[in-house]
């Protein structure tokens, strides 16, 4: 499972083969135990660097790699490479891949067409994504109605893993192309650098002479004038080029509020594509192929547990059935179904979204409108508190379900006043197209996790 972090690790962009292979490459691991990863590092040096430079990434890989959140502590071995604490586990099963070993062994090998479970939820999306790799060897080109692909849908859905599929399979058959994979924060964050450090020139050399060009999370442009700025002349030169983009998103580019219609038009030049939950048929497929990687024997009755249990999202089903494996390697444990039960709970409980309580709507109302939670409650009938008290009044109706009463109740206010409020927003919403984006922005921070 180990090697599984340093693969995640390794595959990063932000880490340059250099940088894993003197501080990342030699790390082996401890123990875990109570959601916390015990790694082993040489020295007091190392592992303060490691700590400060890598920490957050390496946390991020164990999180990603074991579905739940981890705490990180790092361990300086002794002399006789131990340390005070209980006896490190084998790590024949977990053992660190060597430093020399070419960056094709130590891929995320679950991350390909081959291993990508398909089902009617992500069949389509599977099949643009084979057909936009398959260009490179050739033939027919009737891919230009792929260009771009744009693949939307939840969280936890597939689709890194359908992009990383796109990458996998282009570097292994034409290493002469020039692939580029990164997200929008990464984007974000190089063009920022190249701005401060005045090399704007390489950066657009960097990305505009793609072949393929592969953004995760797109979504994440919106309120970035300058790099919105950057990436659609970006895109336009690809574009122009007759280069393969591919872009991913949690919603289609028509519901990304705050973005440029210049930049969302061209969103849906090509195709868009979406991947909904999987069957139940197609959540134990997956089950079963992440347990046959991790060497796992789970019955048929566990297999179907977990799937009716995990309805909506990948990532928490994969979690699942790393965390069953880490304690059945971890506590000798059997896998059961009173263990499976007890780790569905925790990934669920893990997972829930925050509860939209009353003060999360107005605290959330009064950050947008640049107003105190006291504002909305008290009679100041300033507009813009005026506003954020309508849109509070909407949102607690709309998200909660409240009746006027109850609503008057928590601002203090008349509650035959509320319907005339909600009635007023409501068309306002309707008729002001930046007012509905603002309020869409915090519905969905509201619904995040």
């Amino acid at each position: 499972m180990f090697e599984s972090v340093l693969k995640y690790l390794y595959e990063l962009p932000q880490i340059s083969e250099v940088g894993y292979k003197r501080w990342l490459a030699d790390l082996e691991p401890f123990k875990l135990e109570n959601n916390t990863a015990y790694i082993l590092t040489e020295s007091e040096f190392y592992k303060k660097t490691i700590l400060d430079v890598y920490g957050d990434v390496i946390k991020e890989a164990f999180e990603n790699v074991l579905g739940f959140p981890v705490e990180l502590k790092l361990l300086v071995k002794t002399k006789s490479s131990s340390v005070t604490a209980p006896t490190p586990v084998a790590t024949d099963e977990v053992s660190a891949p060597s430093g020399d070993v070419p960056s094709a062994a130590i891929r995320q090998d679950k991350l390909t067409f081959e291993n990508f479970i398909k089902g009617k939820s992500n069949d389509l999306a599977f099949a643009c994504c084979t057909a936009v790799a398959n260009k490179a060897d050739g033939g027919d080109d009737n891919t230009q109605v792929f260009n771009p692909l744009f693949i939307y849908g939840d969280s936890g859905l597939g689709k890194t893993h359908l992009m990383k599929a796109i990458e996998f399979q282009i570097k292994s058959r034409h290493p002469e192309l020039n692939l580029i994979y990164t997200t929008t924060e990464n984007f974000t964050n190089e063009f920022v650098q190249a701005l401060s450090e005045r090399s704007t020139t390489e950066f657009h050399n960097k990305y505009r002479s793609a072949d393929y060009l592969l953004i995760d999370d797109i979504q994440f442009i919106v309120n970035k004038d300058a790099v919105q700025e950057e990436f659609f002349h970006t895109f336009n030169d690809l574009y122009n080029a007759g280069k393969q983009i591919v872009l991913t998103s949690d919603i289609a580019p028509s519901r990304i509020s705050k973005l440029e219609n210049r930049i969302r038009s061209r969103f849906m030049l090509g195709m868009q594509v979406d991947i909904q939950p999987p069957d139940l048929e197609t959540r134990m497929a997956i089950i079963k192929s992440k347990a046959e990687l991790l060497d796992l024997q789970l019955s048929d009755n566990l297999v179907r547990l977990i799937a009716e249990k995990v309805k909506t999202n990948i990532r928490q089903l994969e979690g699942t059935i790393n965390k069953i494996k880490a304690l059945t390697t971890y506590t000798n444990e059997a896998p059961s179904i009173s263990m499976a039960q007890r780790v569905i709970k925790e990934i669920m409980i893990e997972n829930h979204p925050a509860e939209i309580t009353s003060e999360r709507v107005i605290t959330e109302v009064a950050n947008a409108f640049s107003v105190t939670p006291e504002d909305i409650l008290s009679s100041n009938r300033r507009a813009n508190i005026s506003l954020a008290r309508k849109v509070t009044i909407y949102l607690l109706k709309e998200l909660k379900g409240l009746t006027y009463i109850q609503i008057g109740n928590i601002l203090n206010k008349n509650h035959s006043t509320m319907t005339i409020h909600y009635q007023d927003i409501v068309e306002k919403i309707n008729q002001n197209s930046d007012l509905r984006e603002t309020v869409e922005d915090i519905m969905k921070n509201l619904k995040e996790i």
